[in-house]
């Protein structure tokens, strides 16, 4: 069928009318829609909104990745580095705030122990839960970087992340992982029996939160039923079973949703680092959702959490140091950062996202400390009553 040959770079006449000047097709050359000699080169199929696409190749901006010259990723080997970045040893908040739910299990199941957990025994438990943290949260970073590798190109903040760069091919991220979910195996057969059988299921939503990204605007919510997991894994650590225990039961049931709503709070702070580059590669979260009214939103999670953890408190028997200590001190510290927290300021959100797991996290855990060494103290004393 005969063409009409013109030379490249040859212009539409309609292109000189100024209504249609701004048009892509009437204002680009003849033969150059956006990226299609490109996408032809790259074999990739034609598209008009090809540089969206999550399949293409990574922006060139990666090539500006330097390595690291400071900290602990600079003394590591070199081949190392990628694995070290892959589960975000050098940014430990993650760490922090899957271990804080341990902690909380493990001071508030201490005293309903029978006999009472020695502190010996609780310090020795928090120090296995730690090691599990670091461990299963280096799993879950990995994890989510497999999963999302072709979306984290097109964030800002992630997109010099080891598989998104090409540091690391996804075969040797899924060998890795596999290494670290063998030694998180290993941790976890060191407590009670039971703690395999609560443990494990906890996998499954640890690989569903990438996934929820892109189905719904709340995966803050199942990664609050991942990061909280530990809040139950206390009660069996010490002995208490908690299928024949109804008030341990309950405290730990009442103890995981309130750190559920905990992690849907401090994560939609963290989202709004990334909102606007999540916007355009179509990943979903809470703060998107909710924009306009993320302070609301905060505070009604921050009540929830705190009306939970008190009802907990109250399961569990606790005392005034808890109620004043735990469930005041989240309060005052919870408000205090959702009043100061500047939304659209991307350093100012993480600087809340860091340093308010030890401000909360911290208060929390001191209030049910004091609360089980005074318990535990009454219960030597009571003891040695008895035996004079």
């Amino acid at each position: 069928m005969p063409r009409l040959i013109t030379p490249n770079g040859t212009r539409c006449l309609l292109s000189r009318s100024p209504a249609l000047r701004n048009s892509w097709r009437l204002s680009r050359p003849f033969h150059s829609p956006p990226d299609r000699k490109a996408a032809l080169n790259q074999g990739q199929p034609l598209n008009t909104h090809f540089p969206s696409t999550v399949d293409s190749k990574p922006p060139a901006a990666i090539e500006s990745y330097l390595p690291p010259k400071s900290g602990i990723l600079s003394h590591l080997p070199k081949s190392w580095v990628p694995y070290a970045e892959l589960v975000r040893i050098d940014k430990p908040t993650g760490t922090y705030y899957l271990f804080f739910p341990c902690l909380f299990s493990t001071l508030m199941a201490a005293p309903l122990a029978t006999p009472m957990a020695t502190p010996l025994s609780v310090l020795g438990t928090g120090t296995l839960f730690f090691a599990g943290a670091l461990i299963m949260r280096g799993a879950g970073c990995a994890i989510n970087d497999l999963w999302d590798r072709n979306l984290d190109r097109h964030v800002r903040r992630t997109k010099l992340r080891p598989l998104a760069r090409g540091a690391i091919t996804p075969f040797q991220a899924l060998t890795f992982t596999g290494v670290q979910l063998l030694a998180g195996l290993g941790v976890l057969l060191q407590f009670p029996l039971p703690c395999l059988f609560y443990g494990v299921p906890s996998l499954l939503f640890v690989a569903a939160y990438p996934l929820a990204k892109r189905v719904t605007y709340y995966p803050q919510f199942v990664l609050g039923l991942t990061f909280s997991w530990g809040a139950v894994m206390g009660f069996p650590a010490l002995g208490v079973d908690l299928l024949s225990n109804t008030p341990a039961l309950t405290a730990a049931a009442l103890l995981y949703a309130s750190n559920v709503s905990w992690t849907v709070l401090y994560d939609m702070i963290y989202a709004h680092m990334d909102i606007k580059d999540d916007a355009k590669a179509g990943i979903k979260s809470i703060a998107l959702k909710h924009d306009p009214d993320t302070k609301k939103v905060l505070t009604g999670l921050a009540a929830v959490q705190i009306g939970l953890l008190g009802a907990a408190g109250v399961a569990a028997g606790a005392g005034p140091a808890f109620f004043v200590g735990s469930c005041g001190g989240a309060a005052l510290t919870l408000g205090w950062m959702i009043r100061r927290v500047d939304l659209k300021s991307v350093k100012d959100c993480w600087w809340w996202f860091v340093n308010g797991c030890w401000i909360t996290g911290g208060t929390i855990s001191l209030g049910l400390g004091a609360d089980y060494l005074l318990r535990y103290s009454k219960d030597n004393k009571a003891q040695a009553e008895i035996e004079v």
